[in-house]
């Protein structure tokens, strides 16, 4: 694979730019332990087989299918409760390493980030950190689906053809695959298990950096 083909690069956040899936699922499962420890570990059990997807999808599920009928937070108490505890997270937790050195070496590439994150959250930890100059393109998460992101900003033309997508997840895959950007599977902070399998069976080009 030759990054330097590529005109625009569109990178997932969490597992990919930050290292921030443990800081996520940790912050699932604190929001919904007034509802118990079974309910919360079955809320983690869902965020990670779904990575990518936004938190208001998971926690309605959880409200609608865990714990419907039962005494405990509200869906925006429990949104509340995640975002305080996620935000810190966010901020503190290790970026990528070779961000900056592949920022530098294609110049030439518009980048954007295409998240399963709340939008306006990431854009205010991208800007605090010191990272949203990176991203030309834009910053773009929930409450829009990454299908629809893709699809919107490549209508737009905000992403250029060829286009590459470096993810995390299956469902990542999935969605570049649906929009015809070429994708590579970054495996050093994914929490999908089975990766290495999935891969394999997809063709799927791994890789354990961003040092391309």
């Amino acid at each position: 694979m030759n990054i330097m083909d590529y005109q625009t690069l569109v990178f997932d956040c969490d597992g990919v730019v930050l290292n921030s899936n443990k800081v996520k699922t940790e912050a699932f499962y604190q929001a919904a332990l007034p509802y118990g420890d079974t309910a919360a570990k079955q809320l983690v059990d869902y965020h990670v087989a779904r990575g990518g997807i936004s938190r208001y999808k998971k926690f309605e599920w959880f409200v609608q299918n865990v714990v419907a009928g039962k005494q405990g937070p509200s869906l925006d108490e429990l949104l509340n409760a995640y975002a305080a505890k996620v935000r810190h997270g966010l901020l503190t937790c290790d970026i990528a390493d070779g961000l900056f050195e592949l920022r530098e070496k294609t110049r030439h590439a518009n980048w954007l980030i295409v998240s399963g994150g709340d939008q306006q959250e990431l854009r205010e930890v991208f800007a605090e950190r010191g990272l949203a100059q990176l991203f030309d393109g834009g910053i773009f998460g929930s409450p829009d689906s990454k299908d629809i992101i893709l699809a919107r900003e490549l209508a737009t033309k905000t992403i250029k053809e060829p286009a590459l997508f470096l993810g995390d997840s299956r469902y990542d895959y999935e969605v570049s695959s649906l929009a015809n950007l070429d994708f590579v599977f970054l495996n050093y902070w994914t929490e999908f298990n089975d990766w290495r399998s999935y891969c394999l069976e997809n063709k799927i080009f791994v890789m354990s950096s961003l040092r391309f």
